[in-house]
């Protein structure tokens, strides 16, 4: 007897779209979109193409009406619901090019809610290129199959994030004066939650007196060595995610 092949095909390429999907949806795709499934993943008629709009789950698409340079993907079946993200927020300072581009894939890769830009007093960059930091998202959501992209919001002043701070949310952050064992604080304040990573150059005084100020803010340390802006940045995700979100 022939074995019933595997659905959806786990070899099938996987597309984000900003179109609201469902079944019998025409998606037509063109630009870098169609080169990569067309002239890089050799894409045929008929074959599967899985969609996610980051609203709606993952979607089996079928292709059709195939040029040399755009395509017709039709929707054929729901292949995931959409995705029960953790909450939690990554706040973090703006850092070079490059290594700020790595702290918004990790985060979607490791199932961040919202990935919140802040302004600090010691950040070496005041600017960021958010198109190019939605790219990463998207990329990074492609290949680890999340169905929702974190939401990327606009810069802040670190002044304005803690003034307006929610009263049901935790805010941890990495304080590199001496702060709670990390493993055990986070065991003993579930629920929602943020965590703040500063710059390279770290908080000053002033900053850090403020945000110890919060009355949900949890002052933690990440260990004993000295870690990069990025490195701290995916190690608190990471250790939020395994204690208190859904690596549990």
């Amino acid at each position: 007897m022939t074995a019933t092949p595997a659905w959806p095909p786990q070899s099938a390429p996987r597309l984000h779209v900003e179109t609201l999907l469902g079944e019998g949806v025409a998606v037509p795709v063109d630009g870098n979109p169609a080169h990569y499934l067309i002239s890089v993943m050799r894409v045929k008629p008929d074959d599967i193409v899985l969609l996610f709009d980051g609203r709606s789950g993952e979607w089996a698409a079928k292709a059709r009406d195939i040029r040399k340079r755009d395509l017709v993907l039709e929707v054929v079946s729901q292949t995931k619901a959409p995705e029960n993200v953790p909450d939690f927020w990554l706040c973090c300072a703006p850092i070079k090019k490059g290594r700020i581009d790595l702290i918004a894939e990790k985060a979607c890769e490791l199932g961040v809610a919202k990935l919140q830009p802040v302004l600090t007093r010691r950040a070496v960059v005041d600017k960021l290129n958010f198109d190019r930091l939605h790219a990463h998202l998207v990329e990074a959501a492609e290949q680890c199959g999340r169905t929702a992209l974190p939401d990327l919001s606009d810069m802040v002043k670190l002044d304005a994030l803690i003034r307006d701070w929610p009263d049901n949310r935790w805010l941890f952050f990495a304080d590199e004066t001496g702060g709670e064992p990390l493993a055990d604080t986070l065991k003993a304040h579930p629920g929602p939650a943020a965590f703040l990573i500063g710059p390279e150059g770290g908080f000053d005084p002033a900053e850090r007196e403020a945000i110890r100020g919060v009355a949900k803010a949890v002052p933690v340390s990440l260990g004993p060595r000295i870690l990069r802006a990025e490195t701290a940045a995916i190690a608190a995700t990471a250790a939020w995610m395994t204690i208190n979100g859904d690596w549990r």
